[in-house]
């Protein structure tokens, strides 16, 4: 160990007797052991020990509230601060009453779902709202086999794809009937989610007959129905006003059932807004935008009379016709398109290869004179056929012209495009190769003995002569360098 390490070793030592002294000493007594206490099974047979709102004293007061404000022939006017009207502090009690509704239904259906899948386990997700599957609990009972064959007991609340999944399903379930105390019980929870219902619409038609009063620019838009619906489903038009419009356009959607069936009738954002009467009287297709831009004015709206302000509900017509002009400008056909004049036709001659190359491919490729010729047929004559066995095919022109018995096959194909142009020097040079050998056109014929031996002249008229001898003479004559020369007298 190093001098640096001892050192620091000391130093630890020191600090650790130092906080040994600072610390009292305890007591060595048995340390008891933490246990986590068990927690009481509660059972509850009976739906009043889960579901206690309908006996609370709230519940009951503001209900007799409601019931007596409805009795009233005429609404009463508010007073000036808003605030304190006795009638604005029972309309947002019974805003948050309604939520408080709506989360007790859902207790109560947890309850019956747990009771009633000992009997039809299937039906649960079958009918996935709680409103609808205690009604339909309420009329099946145990008897699932003979109820579920009339259809007409459930066509108030069901649509008739799911009243015919559950009849099919009633037959294969693997559930077993209830007792006495536990159907009595289910019956009973049921019961009371539909006295509970019942309690909810009176609280909207009282929030829909007040709403004019405390919403007045949300009812400008939407109408008062809709309105007292938002209000209520969003517990209060304080909670409702911090919400933004995206959660707006979803208050009031349901869970469906699909059932093996299509999913094209799922609409995963419709909610009271959705099935507003402006919003179903468009075409399938501009309903959702449709929607959002209802629900994003709705929002402002209810931000306005969250504050108290505009009490005529002046900001509420405006943001209508605000969407009365979307909707409009929505719906209005495309432009039509200008039909413009067809470009100039491009005249210009496409760009083929010439060359040498091409036109020796052309010579393969194109007709000989042979087969020209054959294909041709003189007027008047008698032709025989070439064999017995193909009637009617002969030679034509080619049978009576010197191809037949010899000759060029396949002529030179001239393209006037691609051939080359003899320039004018090129052209004198042969003319004068001709005029010098008789006609001939090449040195080739004048050496190989192809040149004519007979000649007209104006003194001797048809003479035969010999194309040679004039060579012969001249290649015989000595000239002035040659070693035979004279000289010549002039």
């Amino acid at each position: 160990m190093s001098l640096a390490e001892d050192f620091l070793a000391d130093l630890e030592g020191d600090a650790d007797e130092e906080l040994q002294e600072l610390i009292p000493a305890e007591e060595d007594d048995d340390i008891a052991e933490v246990t986590e206490e068990a927690m009481p099974i509660v059972s509850y047979d009976r739906v009043t020990d889960v579901a206690r709102l309908m006996e609370s004293a709230n519940y009951i007061k503001l209900t007799n509230d409601m019931n007596e404000q409805l009795k009233q022939d005429h609404i009463p006017t508010l007073m000036t601060p808003i605030e304190v009207d006795p009638q604005y502090v029972l309309l947002v009690a019974l805003c948050e009453l309604g939520a408080d509704v709506e989360h007790e239904i859902s207790v109560i259906h947890k309850f019956i779902r747990d009771k009633y899948e000992k009997r039809f386990p299937e039906l649960e997700n079958l009918v996935p709202m709680p409103l609808e599957y205690a009604r339909t609990v309420a009329i099946l009972g145990n008897d699932i086999l003979e109820k579920s064959k009339d259809g007409d007991l459930f066509k108030d609340f069901l649509a008739p794809s799911t009243i015919m999944v559950v009849n099919l399903s009633s037959v294969n379930t693997k559930g077993v009937p209830l007792d006495e105390s536990e159907l009595k019980a289910v019956l009973e929870a049921c019961a009371m989610v539909d006295a509970l219902q019942s309690e909810r619409i009176k609280m909207y038609q009282y929030i829909e007959s007040r709403m004019a009063l405390i919403a007045p620019n949300l009812c400008a838009i939407v109408g008062a129905a809709t309105a007292a619906m938002l209000v209520s489903q969003a517990g209060g038009l304080g909670r409702l006003m911090n919400q933004p419009s995206c959660n707006l356009q979803i208050l009031g959607k349901q869970k469906r059932a699909l059932a093996g069936f299509s999913t094209a009738s799922i609409l995963p954002h419709a909610g009271f807004i959705y099935f507003h009467q402006r919003v179903q009287t468009l075409p399938p297709d501009y309903r959702n935008k449709a929607t959002k831009i209802i629900a994003a004015k709705c929002t402002l709206a209810v931000r306005t009379d969250g504050l108290h302000h505009s009490p005529d509900g002046a900001v509420g017509r405006q943001l209508l016709e605000e969407v009365q002009k979307k909707i409009e400008k929505m719906l209005e056909p495309p432009p039509v398109k200008n039909q413009k004049a067809l470009p100039k036709p491009i005249d210009k001659s496409s760009k083929k290869r010439g060359g040498r190359r091409v036109r020796k491919q052309k010579e393969m490729t194109g007709m000989t004179e042979l087969r020209r010729k054959t294909n041709r047929i003189n007027f008047g004559e008698l032709q025989e056929d070439v064999s017995q066995e193909h009637m009617g095919f002969t030679l034509g022109q080619a049978a009576s012209s010197s191809l037949a018995g010899g000759g060029r096959i396949r002529s030179n194909i001239v393209d006037n495009k691609t051939r080359v142009k003899m320039s004018q020097k090129m052209q004198r040079q042969l003319e004068r190769q001709r005029q010098q050998l008789g006609g001939a056109t090449s040195i080739r014929s004048k050496l190989t003995g192809t040149q004519s031996s007979i000649s007209y002249t104006p003194l001797n008229g048809l003479e035969i002569v010999n194309p040679n001898r004039q060579q012969e003479q001249d290649s015989g004559k000595s000239t002035y360098f040659s070693a035979s020369s004279s000289f010549m007298r002039v």
